[in-house]
């Protein structure tokens, strides 16, 4: 083999990943605090290791939150259905479907249920283990 194709081969990115959403979902209680219960969708931990950064979808049930907590990185919660407050060192917002609320390293963050039905979200982050 030509050490062009060695080289070629070797800088080849790897493989494409397709997850099924059903085969990640599990009832947990949520991070940060464990407020209420929630189904969890841990998408990304079914892609190999290394990955650069973690997608995740998560319904919080009726009263359920995601404590407050501080991030070492930007962090975005995309909402696809339900209502829920965001909270950022002491400022709070609502989120509606088809809202997002990008949140920034070095802020204490949290989101909490709203309302008659779960709050569904997607959440995206860096991954700092794949550093």
């Amino acid at each position: 083999m030509s050490m062009f194709l060695t080289a070629l081969l070797a800088a080849a990115a790897p493989a494409m990943v397709v997850i099924d959403e059903a085969e990640t979902v599990r009832e947990e209680a949520p991070p940060h605090g464990a407020i209420g219960m929630s189904t969890a969708w841990r998408i990304s931990d079914q892609a190999p290791a290394p990955r650069s950064f973690e997608f995740r979808k998560r319904a919080l049930h009726v009263g359920a939150a995601i404590g407050v907590h501080p991030i070492d990185h930007d962090e975005i919660y995309y909402v696809l259905s339900g209502t829920g407050i965001v909270h950022s060192d002491g400022e709070e917002k609502e989120l509606k479907a088809g809202t997002a609320a990008w949140l920034y390293k070095g802020a204490k963050v949290g989101i909490r249920q709203t309302g008659d039905e779960p709050l569904v979200l997607i959440i995206a982050y860096p991954n700092r283990a794949a550093e």
